[in-house]
């Protein structure tokens, strides 16, 4: 059985907020666990699968996950590591505002059509800042719900998040090739080692990534790494090694890699979430 721990980071009258932590001991499905309100959940360091009937989702950092009020589900570890999520219960009515009516079932209760949709940087970006500013009380609750609302509106937003829609096959297909990039972020992978991992060729591979994920296999990678800087940058006081040990060639491609994803560079990130480095490995 994996252990799991929680920490309370907020709790107004509009949003709940809770860090979840998971050893991931657990390699095959859980018992079923039942949601009992509608939560958003965001996965910010390792990965897990949930299972909903004959749907399986994998859960990283490019994904928000929608934990549905009554739907029974079960969660399965095919990755050491274990996994850690942000989880978001925003009051029913602030989230029937905030949520498009097509991605939602009609009723009093707001229930999601989809499993889960990919969040782009920014979305990522407010993961870790409200993250690190709660954790330690830098945030206070004004600005931590303010925050807290326009991650989850920019997460469902059709030009800031994508839904994907692909066959059984094709999704279960692409799913394999998330778990292999998701088992090892440092390794430099090639197109071939995926594909064979994966059991298919590579031009298939980056076909069937790009028509379900709507970019690129390699940009996806590099979003999974800069999400795991973005977890670790209050851990690195050498964001040189930082970069070294998340498979990036040298610190300036870490740092232009991360600019160019999220508007600053690691240390601007660093400056302004207040973050008080001390050293760490990446295990």
């Amino acid at each position: 059985m994996s252990e799991i721990t929680t920490a309370l980071l907020l709790k107004t009258k509009t949003v709940l907020i809770r860090d979840i932590v998971c050893n991931g001991e657990c390699r095959h499905k859980s018992g079923e666990e039942c949601a009992h309100k509608t939560s958003l959940v965001y996965p910010y360091r390792g990965v897990f699968k949930r299972h909903v009937d004959q749907s399986d989702t994998v859960a990283e950092a490019n994904q928000v996950l929608f934990f549905n009020r009554g739907q029974g589900y079960r969660i399965s570890h095919p990755v050491d590591g274990g996994d850690s999520c942000l989880d978001f219960s925003i009051d029913e009515s602030v989230l029937h505002e905030l949520a498009p009516k097509e991605q939602i079932q009609s009723g009093e209760s707001v229930i999601f059509r989809r499993q889960r949709r990919r969040i782009d940087p920014r979305a990522q970006a407010l993961v870790a800042m409200l993250r690190h500013g709660l954790s330690r009380n830098i945030a206070e609750s004004l600005e931590a719900e303010t925050l807290a609302l326009t991650l989850v509106r920019r997460s469902l937003g059709e030009r800031t998040s994508h839904a994907a829609g692909a066959s059984y096959g094709r999704q279960k297909l692409v799913d394999r090739a998330k778990l292999v990039l998701s088992s090892d972020l440092a390794r430099r992978w090639t197109l071939a080692e995926i594909a064979k991992e994966v059991g298919v060729s590579p031009v298939y591979l980056t076909q069937v990534f790009q028509q379900v994920e709507a970019i690129p296999l390699y940009r996806y990678q590099l979003r999974l790494r800069l999400a795991r800087a973005l977890d670790l940058l209050g851990a690195y006081d050498d964001l040189t090694m930082l970069g070294l040990d998340l498979g990036f060639s040298s610190h300036s491609h870490f740092s232009a890699a991360f600019k160019q994803t999220y508007g600053q560079t690691p240390a601007e990130f660093q400056r302004s979430a207040q973050l008080k480095p001390k050293r760490y490995a990446v295990r």
